[in-house]
């Protein structure tokens, strides 16, 4: 089967890696290991984090629209509040993690409908539970890269001028032979100010199995006990001689454990809860009383640091003990978790409906941390931090912008967590362009970043730049009859000029903006 273009993933990164691409023409492969593209909105269940000033700039303008097009989703349902019809800006869960934290199947409706076009029109073609298993790469240049069905175990053969890996794992790089990073990095190696001393290829953010619950629920809501409960119930956390499942959790930025709680103003002087982090129904947006509350439950409780599920020869049960981590976790909030009034347990039940799976956890694990490429440039702390930097740095040949501290979760081997400033920063090209393989382009959360810089370049509106930019620099490539290389050294402001007339913001206007 021959492509122009390749894009093996279907994550948040490579729907907008298949559009932008297909838009300019191209003749575009995806296939994505779930039954659900879309990845971190998705599968994996996690409203959007973003920056503060996310609702008039700082993202691609088809990332901005995305958001509208959320809002108006919510704005056009029948039985959603007259308030809630009539304002410009809200948020569908009332959460205060993102003001736009809304349900999977939405996001997932929503990218559909992006790519529904380019099915129609035969410039794209989707295969869904398909996989990455083999590659033939001749001269640095991959020719093929073979794909399996974990349905019925079927292989397809894909060649294309260009593959872009959009898996949340940067599962296509081994198979392509690909110079990349996993895990830490050494102090010797980065320069930068937080690396360990000794660097650590297994030393990686946690993992996340994402649950929905709904408030309230009738009948028999409750749960069996999970066998390893009393395991993960007494388990151990670096911070202040704590148990995991507690709702006592580090504070970011003083690594100190501090008291949270369940429900907004359960506990004095936390007018916030978890209930609320990540809300996506609040019954409150609803004309319908009976609308039961939802939250997606992604805290400290549920991060999985005991392992890896990549480069590990116990991936796969890795994979499944954080998945029964989470159910743990279900149960304690049942039964065991503390109430403010001196009881146990709250009433919380499983909604399968939300994430379209049998036990309402999500279809795929939150990945924070990919393999990542060994690029042309290496963004380390130094180039985003605030302690490196007296003003906000910029770079030449920025493809787009973000934003969002260095957020490293309890990692899975020296079980270290740090939560550092940033300046607003902006995508360099060259962090995308391998050191030698001429047609492989990172369309995820796999550019050549550190461990430490993969913690602010992994959120929702970065990744969706970079897939959008990895589609249309291939394009461009193909168009312009010139190597990623070229475009780097001798056309970059021609590229850059594309982007713009596509929508994507190069720079910051720090006039604007409090920094």
């Amino acid at each position: 089967m021959k492509f122009d273009i390749a894009v093996i993933g279907g994550s948040l990164g490579g729907v907008q890696a298949a559009i932008s691409a297909a838009k300019k023409g191209k003749k575009v492969y995806m296939c994505e290991e779930t039954d659900w593209v879309g990845g971190q909105l998705t599968t994996q269940a996690v409203p959007p984090d973003e920056h503060k000033w996310i609702e008039e700039f700082g993202a691609a303008g088809s990332y901005l629209k995305y958001r509208q097009d959320v809002r108006d989703h919510y704005r056009n349902l029948p039985n959603i509040s007259d308030e809630i019809k009539n304002k410009d800006r809200f948020c569908p869960g009332n959460s205060w993690v993102s003001r736009i934290a809304h349900e999977p199947k939405v996001a997932l409706k929503i990218l559909n409908s992006y790519l529904e076009p380019f099915i129609q029109n035969g410039n794209l073609i989707i295969d869904y539970h398909t996989v990455p298993v083999d590659s033939v790469v001749v001269n640095d240049v991959i020719q093929s890269v073979t794909v399996k069905s974990t349905k019925n175990h079927e292989t397809k053969v894909i060649e294309a001028d260009y593959f872009l890996d959009a898996t949340d794992c940067g599962d296509l790089l081994p198979i392509v032979h690909a110079e990349y990073r996993t895990g830490a990095e050494s102090k010797e190696e980065t320069g930068e100010l937080h690396a360990p001393e000794v660097g650590n290829p297994h030393d990686m953010q946690p993992i996340t199995w994402v649950v929905a619950l709904e408030l309230n629920p009738e009948g028999d809501y409750k749960i069996p006990k999970p066998e390893k409960y009393e395991y993960f119930k007494n388990l151990d956390v670096p911070y202040d001689d704590n148990k995991l499942f507690s709702w006592y959790a580090p504070e970011a930025e003083t690594q100190k454990k501090v008291l949270f709680s369940m429900f907004d103003n359960e506990v004095p002087g936390k007018p916030l809860g978890l209930w609320s982090y990540r809300r996506i129904i609040d019954t409150k947006n609803y004309k319908d009383p009976s609308v039961k509350e939802v939250s997606l439950i992604n805290i400290p409780q549920n991060d999985f640091s005991l392992g890896n599920i990549y480069d590990d020869k116990d991936a796969e049960e890795n994979k499944r003990l954080a998945k029964e981590q989470t159910m743990c976790l279900v149960y304690w909030l049942q039964n065991d978790a503390p109430r403010a009034d001196g009881g146990f347990g709250y009433p919380v039940g499983l909604r399968p409906d939300i994430m379209g799976t049998e036990d309402g956890i999500a279809k795929a694990p939150y990945i924070r941390e990919s393999r990542r490429i060994v690029a042309k440039k290496t963004i380390c702390e130094q180039d985003v931090s605030k302690k490196f930097n007296k003003t906000p740095p910029t770079v030449k040949d920025s493809v787009g912008v973000g934003h969002y501290a260095i957020d490293i979760h309890l990692t899975t081997k020296t079980h270290s967590f740090l939560y550092d400033a940033t300046y607003p920063f902006e995508i360099p090209l060259s962090a995308m362009i391998p050191v030698r393989l001429k047609n492989l382009i990172p369309a995820c959360k796999n550019i050549g970043c550190t461990h430490l810089t993969n913690g602010c370049y992994r959120l929702h509106p970065v990744e969706w730049n970079v897939g959008e930019v990895a589609g249309l620099l291939a394009a461009y490539a193909l168009d312009c009859k010139v190597s990623l290389e070229e475009i780097l050294e001798n056309r970059m402001e021609d590229f850059q000029q594309v982007l713009v007339k596509e929508g994507i913001q190069l720079h910051w206007d720090y006039t604007k903006m409090e920094v």
